[in-house]
């Protein structure tokens, strides 16, 4: 972490003037791609000796699983394919397409296509995928 930045994210640019930053936690690729893959094929998901139950969607039946890594909670939600987005078109197409989100901010974080994860947003699409 650089100087600047206390454990809380805060920015320290003299003056009296403090910005906040946003602490991101690393998330490990190979993770969300087994827990994409166990979500999709069995009835339970096992993240770090946890084993967790595959529940449904009360709408759609789209199957989900939330989760815990580093004492934060995700969900992982399968796509829905009918959904216009490009994620919605592959998952149409037959690919298996697993959303994953932050519960606490309630924003997606990633993104399994086939195995393969993609982390938003970090800058460099080959960078950020695994597989």
């Amino acid at each position: 972490m650089p100087e600047d930045v206390s454990a809380s994210g805060v920015h320290d640019h003299g003056f009296g003037i403090k910005v906040l930053g946003a602490v991101k936690p690393m998330l490990d690729r190979e993770l969300l791609s087994s827990i994409a893959q166990q979500m999709l094929s069995g009835p339970s998901v096992e993240v770090n000796g946890q084993r967790t139950p595959v529940r449904r969607t009360s709408a759609q039946r789209f199957r989900m699983v939330t989760f815990e890594i580093d004492g934060r909670e995700y969900q992982a939600i399968e796509q829905n394919p009918e959904k216009p987005s490009r994620w919605g078109k592959l998952a149409s197409e037959g690919h298996q397409v697993v959303q994953f989100k932050d519960v606490e901010t309630n924003r997606f974080v990633a993104v399994a296509v086939d195995g393969k994860v993609r982390v938003y947003g970090t800058r460099d699409p080959k960078a950020s995928e695994e597989g």
